[in-house]
């Protein structure tokens, strides 16, 4: 699988403010420099470059930029790589999805050399039928993504700018259920949220109801 073309949109946009492209600091190399900033562009899991992050943010101040789609268009290539079709998906991406990659680092927000941006894309995703993909798609690998446009950026530079994401509706007291209802959010996905947010002292847990753990806003 690869991702290449949508790194390398992101990458020039970032480095379009004087900024150096694929430079090499220590045993890393750097997406884009800019001054005294690291941007670090990552389109896939954080899993594999979490360690790469805590190194460089240790003497340097580092930002990590991730793309979420915003609307997609799946693009069907045959084996040959000629498009045989392309449909608009469903599914609407949020900023709150970045908790489902922010689960693996969330303390790294703590650390005040380390930011988080969270762009909103549309973009399309070309599958090739190659037999060698997910059987969720059929074995249609993941060939490609394209930004077609950057819609919204949010930055996020310490843990209490996450705070905005939750909604003043909250009762004092809540459930990773009622965060769901409240924000619209699958419950898996606001399980991820409030595992993050405690991880970050954002909010903590106070009982329970139930099964369930209850929590506040710190």
């Amino acid at each position: 699988m690869t991702e290449q073309t949508l790194h390398e949109q992101l990458k020039d946009y970032y480095a379009r403010e004087s900024g150096e492209i694929e430079s090499p600091l220590g045993d890393y190399r750097v997406d884009v420099v800019r001054g005294d900033l690291l941007i670090e562009i990552q389109t896939r899991s954080f899993s594999s470059i979490r360690d790469k992050l805590r190194d460089l943010a240790v003497n340097h101040r580092v930002r990590l930029v991730h793309p979420i789609a915003y609307q997609k268009w799946i693009v069907r290539l045959d084996k040959t790589g000629k498009q045989v079709r392309r449909r608009k998906s469903p599914k609407k991406g949020r900023v709150e999805d970045i908790f489902y990659e922010l689960v693996y680092m969330p303390k790294l927000l703590s650390n005040s050399n380390f930011e988080l941006e969270v762009v909103l894309v549309d973009l399309e995703e070309y599958w090739i039928d190659d037999g060698k993909g997910s059987w969720r798609r059929r074995r249609w690998s993941i060939h490609d993504k394209k930004m077609l446009e950057l819609r919204e950026r949010h930055l996020f530079t310490s843990p209490e700018d996450f705070r905005r994401l939750l909604p003043e509706s909250l009762p004092t007291k809540f459930t990773s259920r009622i965060l769901a209802k409240e924000t619209k959010l699958r419950i898996r996905a606001s399980q991820k949220m409030l595992y993050c947010l405690h991880k970050m002292d954002v909010i903590s847990r106070n009982g329970k109801k139930g099964r369930s753990y209850l929590y506040k806003i710190s």
